[in-house]
């Protein structure tokens, strides 16, 4: 677009020094993980306001070019990882997979009678005792998510006497023969929850993707109900369908 007169419009300075600090993170001047500058020292080497240097900074975040620290400051953001949700593949297959480092924290789990929306998903009456985890994920060090996990104990009995630091994945099939026919999934964008962000070591609001995983078995019956908080920019989803 041009102005009357043959004049460009000026970009705002937000935008320029968002520019700026992305063209390093394409051209490989700033590595994965690197630490940005302080917000102050950005100050001083544009000139710009200090209002300014955030709205820039909340830019780059918000398309995943980099993330906060809580109290540590701003990172250059790992590749993201690559989710295929129509595929029954463990976390930690498919990070290992891409070379990457996944692990995983157990923060609870228990026994519980099922609210009717959840007895509801699962076909059986409220009040009935379900299976949930609560566990947190990392890849190469980094918590990328947090996910609660509701299983039948009908179909997994004893779950919890095996290890679910690793593969839950694992753990269902080879231990108690179960597969998975169909996954329905839903995905959102949303701001992360002081729970969630509380367990990712982020602000609460920071960018997030929810996604909710039913997994069936042939018959119909549900093998597992997945609730995930994901860093927005630790994922990325790619699906391969064939279309009639």
């Amino acid at each position: 677009m041009t102005l009357p007169g043959g004049q460009r419009p000026v970009a705002p300075q937000y935008l320029t020094l968002r520019d700026r600090i992305a063209e390093g993170i394409e051209t490989g001047k700033m590595a994965p993980g690197a630490r940005l500058p302080s917000e102050r020292q950005l100050q001083t080497d544009s000139g710009a306001a200090r209002g300014t240097i955030r709205e820039a900074l909340f830019q780059l975040e918000a398309e995943g070019l980099i993330y906060r620290r809580d109290r540590s400051g701003w990172y250059v953001s790992p590749p993201p990882i690559t989710y295929d949700p129509t595929r029954w593949a463990g976390f930690m297959s498919y990070v290992a997979e891409q070379g990457r480092s996944p692990a995983t924290v157990t923060l609870s789990k228990d026994e519980v009678p099922a609210a009717p929306a959840v007895a509801d998903i699962f076909r059986v009456a409220p009040g009935t005792r379900l299976y949930v985890i609560s566990r947190r994920r990392s890849i190469d060090a980094r918590p990328v998510l947090v996910e609660r996990i509701i299983v039948d104990p009908k179909l997994a009995p004893g779950l919890f006497e095996h290890s679910l630091e690793g593969s839950l994945t694992q753990v269902l099939t080879e231990r108690y023969k179960l597969s998975v026919a169909r996954n329905r999934v839903s995905m959102r964008p949303c701001a992360l929850v002081k729970n969630a962000a509380d367990q990712l070591g982020v602000k609460t609001g920071t960018p997030g993707l929810e996604v909710v995983r039913t997994s069936f078995d042939a018959a119909g019956r549900v093998v597992e109900y997945d609730w995930e908080y994901w860093r927005h920019d630790a994922i990325r989803i790619h699906v391969d369908l064939n279309v009639g």
